[in-house]
């Protein structure tokens, strides 16, 4: 059964001004939200990184992209005003080629909390992707980060996506 579109936003309070969800009546739950983002490059460019196992002048694209996106989902709520800080259970960032030129990132994040981690997902998939870009950047301006997009959710109120 699908749930109806909810009709108003959660940031607002009644008066109309911003306001952070307050969270403290919902029982805490076990959470999770996987999200992705891709990266693309010129062919020229894929073609480059393929030839060097995915690393730059700068090191490891892949790790240091995975330690950057772990440490942005930890953070997140000082990125994000209204997010609650949470704690996080796990993490986990998968980035791998998707036909020649894409490189597909994918963050799972976990909690055991009173609200879900959707945000700590898209924000660690895209901050990923960001450096990405930023230890390639030399080798082109033309690389395209994008989309970013929640693939699934589950725990609280309602799940999405992918069981």
């Amino acid at each position: 059964m699908k749930k109806p579109v909810r009709k108003q936003l959660t940031h607002i309070d009644p008066a109309g001004r911003p306001a952070m969800v307050d969270v403290s009546a919902k029982p805490a739950t076990a959470r999770e939200a996987v999200a992705t983002c891709q990266v693309r490059f010129p062919g020229e460019v894929a073609t480059q990184l393929r030839a060097n196992g995915l690393r730059s002048a700068k090191g490891g694209i892949v790790e240091t992209a995975i330690i950057a996106g772990t440490m942005a989902v930890k953070r997140t709520h000082e990125l994000i005003p209204f997010c609650h800080p949470l704690p996080i259970d796990g993490c986990r960032i998968g980035i791998e080629w998707n036909g020649e030129r894409d490189l597909r990132i994918e963050c799972a994040v976990r909690t055991t909390h009173r609200t879900g981690v959707e945000m700590e997902a898209l924000t660690g998939a895209s901050v990923a992707a960001l450096t990405v870009y930023d230890m390639c950047k030399a080798l082109s301006h033309r690389i395209v980060i994008g989309p970013a997009r929640l693939l699934s959710k589950r725990g609280g109120r309602s799940d999405f996506g992918a069981a």
